[in-house]
């Protein structure tokens, strides 16, 4: 006998915040992530775009190439189709992507981590041309997630 279809008890809400967040698909952090963009920044209903790593592949890593166009093609449509006017990249400590895939380990990890936000951050404005772009990095203290702002 098949299951019946689940059924959300959240209402629809079709109005757009024009923004969107670029972060890591860590199921770990999923959570935190929306909680800091929905308490935190206010940004309910935010667009996501999630991938191993979040923005670090729009720093220019090598082996992130070919997640760096998949990523572009994602905002500039979201930026004509959403009306995106803001963008939050975020990181986070001892991400997995960087230390696999970029092999890198503490302490270099974390700096070069808030190194790609900046670099990240520069890349989508030359890309989609929006100015209000924002960078975080969540970090794991004594169990919780706190999030420091990173100039970009």
């Amino acid at each position: 006998m098949p299951q019946p279809p689940y059924e959300s008890r959240l209402p629809y809400n079709s109005a757009r915040i024009h923004a969107a967040a670029i972060y890591c698909s860590d199921g770990r952090m999923g959570e935190h992530f929306d909680d800091f963009l929905e308490q935190g920044l206010k940004l309910p209903r935010y667009d996501r775009v999630t991938l191993p790593g979040g923005p670090a592949c729009l720093a220019g890593h090598a082996q992130a190439h070919l997640e760096e166009q998949g990523v572009m093609d994602e905002l500039k449509f979201l930026v004509e189709v959403h009306g995106l006017k803001r963008v939050v990249l975020i990181a986070h400590q001892s991400c997995a992507f960087y230390a696999s895939r970029l092999e890198l380990k503490e302490p270099r990890l974390e700096l070069v981590q808030k190194a790609d936000l900046v670099r990240a951050a520069a890349f989508t404005n030359r890309v989609t041309g929006l100015n209000n772009i924002e960078a975080y990095f969540a970090r794991n203290l004594d169990g919780k997630v706190q999030f420091e702002r990173v100039e970009a």
